[in-house]
């Protein structure tokens, strides 16, 4: 089992940024990322990161958010720029470790314009 402990959501104006963690309780996960799911929408991708460094970014977020991880910490990382109303949501983190999928509880992120 792997718990994911998810923090830095908030409410934050039009323009700002926000800094979203996931700390994972044990190692060799070879996908970590974020999604979100908005109110009366589906959970969507954000953004995914694997083992090898490699990324993948959904159209609305690419040149805003960054994603990156410590490996040593077992830890995700999403950085958010330039924040739009439309980013509101609540982002859940996502772990993929030996073919199994685990989710973090959820951080809500508000963009206010």
């Amino acid at each position: 089992q792997v718990q994911l402990v998810e923090s830095g959501g908030g409410l934050v104006q039009t323009g700002g940024s926000l800094r979203l963690s996931c700390a994972a309780s044990v190692n060799m996960i070879s996908i970590m990322g974020w999604y979100r799911q908005a109110p009366g929408k589906q959970r969507e991708l954000v953004a995914t990161m694997t083992k090898s460094d490699n990324t993948n970014y959904a159209d609305p977020v690419k040149g805003r958010f960054t994603i990156s991880r410590d490996y040593a910490k077992n830890t995700v990382y999403l950085q958010m720029n330039s924040l739009k109303p439309e980013d509101t949501a609540v982002y859940y983190c996502n772990a993929v470790r030996w073919g199994q999928e685990f989710w973090g509880q959820g951080t809500q992120v508000t963009v206010s314009s």
